[in-house]
Parts: structure tokens; sequence; C-alpha cells
């Protein structure tokens, strides 16, 4: 029997509805759902939640019903234990979701008779150094951050620009003035780095994008490295904050920096076949046949 996780959108009704079939679903067959407490609470499943940390604790699936924002939640709930995604697209056209409600039930079942493959992707390790005193407690296990789409060093205010100067792989590159700084994965470059002019990147790419965003009076182009290489960014000038796959982690004081790095394990993502990455794109853009 399996243990399934549930990861459910957090407005979105239609996602509460499925989320509570897929338990009843999965429960008639003997196999165990859980649930963040949250997100248990909040869908009528309050005797299967869990803390969220403990979540990926011996779970053999991630069920994502929303959109890529819920993914990305999960991403960072459970691919530290390699534990597969399988995400329900209950939001607009998604990047990353594999299924429609409607397919949900037989994607269950061709996951648990073992009928599917595994796409990985690259996942960002950010580590966040003090200058002059401690670190924060680390909030995750291992000290350093996983995202899947992208670290964002960005002002914290209107009216103000960050300032920070950049190393890669120990060699320093430059120094930017920009309402702020990108480092995304090539899963990200269809997110906030192509909103600011990045390229698009192949998702099972193994390469960093590096994308200012407005800069002032500095180099504004992308760049590209290895996924081996390392970026250091730090704060040069007045406080910046650090955003991690859209959410605020907290405020970079003068002096501080992230390094940020591929991290040594990918995300899993539970595929029914091989992904259309680029028939997804033209629809997504409207790219004409001809």
């Amino acid at each position: 029997m399996a243990t399934v996780g549930l990861v459910v959108h957090e407005q979105r009704p239609e996602a509460s509805a499925l989320a509570r079939e897929a338990a009843a679903w999965l429960l008639a067959r003997g196999h165990s759902v859980r649930l963040p407490k949250a997100d248990a609470e909040r869908v009528g499943l309050a005797e299967h939640g869990c803390r969220a940390e403990d979540l990926a604790d011996g779970l053999d699936l991630a069920v994502t019903l929303g959109g890529d924002g819920t993914i990305l939640r999960a991403v960072s709930l459970v691919s530290r234990r390699g534990v597969p995604l399988l995400g329900v697209n209950l939001g607009r056209m998604g990047y990353l979701a594999d299924l429609e409600p409607e397919g949900l039930t037989e994607g269950l079942e061709r996951f648990l008779s073992r009928d599917y493959g595994i796409e990985h992707r690259m996942l960002l390790s950010v580590a966040v150094e003090r200058a002059g005193r401690p670190a924060p407690p680390p909030s995750v296990e291992g000290g350093d951050l996983w995202v899947l789409n992208e670290a964002v060093v960005e002002r914290p205010a209107a009216g103000h620009t960050v300032h920070v100067a950049v190393q890669v792989q120990g060699r320093f590159w430059t120094t930017y003035s920009a309402d702020g700084l990108i480092v995304a994965t090539p899963t990200g470059s269809t997110a906030y780095a192509f909103s600011a002019g990045g390229p698009i990147v192949s998702p099972t790419a193994r390469v960093l994008l590096m994308t200012p965003v407005s800069a002032h009076l500095s180099f504004d182009r992308s760049l590209v490295v290895e996924a081996t290489d390392s970026i250091r960014i730090e704060v040069t000038e007045r406080p910046a904050t650090l955003v991690l796959d859209g959410r605020e982690w907290g405020l970079l004081e003068k002096g501080d920096a992230i390094i940020c790095t591929e991290a040594p394990s990918s995300a899993r993502f539970v595929a029914f076949g091989a992904r259309d990455f680029y028939g997804i794109l033209k629809a997504k853009f409207g790219v004409a046949d001809r």
C-alpha cells in the first residue's frame, strides 16, 4: 500500500473538492493519505493532517492540486527526500502539471501500477552568508534553501535600487545597480526571468541563468553559466529583500551575501510519456505554425 500526500491550492474551491475525491478514492483502496495540517483543515480532511515538515516522511507520492505555485510549494516540502511529484492543473495553462483534473484517477492508477516515468528538474541551492553576525538557524535540514524556479535579490521598497557585487566561480564579475537580480534554473526561465527579458531554456538543461531587472548604468543582459559554477551575490549598499520561488525569505543587510549553486538532487516529476515543452510554449504565447 502507498502513502500519498496532497498539497492543495489555498484559495480554489475546486481544488478542495478534488482533494476530498482523491482522498476517498485512495482510502477506499487501502492507501494512506497525508496533507499539511493547514491544507487538511481547510479542505475538511483534518484527521489526515500533519506538520508540514513531516509531510515527506515515508511518502511515496506528492500530488499537487492547483497551478504552478502549488507545485513550487510542494517542491519545498518534499524534494529533499526525493519524493516524486504529480501535478494536477487547476489554474491557467501550467508548465509543470502533467494532468488535468479529469485524469487524476487514471494517473493515480498508473502510478500505483508503476506505469510511469520520471522527469528530473534541476534545483537551485541558496546559502545565506551574514556579514559580521551569525546566520539565522536553518529553517530546513541541511541549512541551505532549495528552489525550483529562482532566487531574487530585489529592492524592498519603490524608489530605490539594489546594489550588489557578483562573483562567478570565485572570480569578480561586475556590480549591478538594478531593481533586482534573478538567478534562475532552466525551469525558472519561463517565470520571472522571462518577464525580465531573459532567455527561455529547455527545462532539462543544466545551467544557471542570471538576469538583472531594470539595470541602471550596468550590464543589462542575461548571463548563462555552467550548472557546476557558483554565483555569489553580495549586497554592497542599502538592504535588499531575498525572494525564493515567489515567497519572501527576509532582508539582506549591507555585506550579506547569497551563494547560488546547483542543488545535489533534482526535483522528480511523474510523467506519463514525454512532456511537450515546446508545444506548451507555442500554445502559451500563440506562436504560429508557419
